[in-house]
């Protein structure tokens, strides 16, 4: 199984950015995507990226702020996040195996990084 490691979480104060990456132990012929969970609330998807057609997809709450890239040739992806606002704070995870904003059944999820965003 293809392990996963995020880096790139932090404080940041509302307004801020921070960039999150996702390097995958081995080479990755899946899609791959970002969710993140607050505390007390279920995991829910930010942003998913083709592997092949690059194509993108958003959740409402982020879109226009939060922006997902890929490098193949590292096996890594990227969660570009702008405009942070408090509602953003939560574990992040890096997702390998998606198909639109839904998780296949085969997979590999990260560990978890932590974003928080003062008001």
């Amino acid at each position: 199984q293809v392990q996963l490691v995020e880096s790139g979480g932090g404080l940041v104060q509302a307004g801020g950015s921070l960039r999150l990456s996702c390097v995958a132990s081995g080479r990755t012929f899946s899609n791959m995507g970002w969710f993140r969970q607050a505390p007390g609330k279920e995991r829910e998807f930010v942003a998913s990226i083709g592997w092949n057609s690059g194509t993108t997809y958003y959740a409402d709450s982020v879109k226009g702020r939060f922006t997902i890239a890929r490098d193949n040739a590292k096996n890594t992806w990227y969660l570009q996040m702008n405009s942070l606002k408090p509602e953003d704070t939560a574990v992040y995870y890096c997702r390998l195996g998606i198909v639109g904003k839904q998780v296949t059944g085969l997979g590999s999820w990260g560990q978890g990084t932590q974003v928080t965003v003062s008001s």
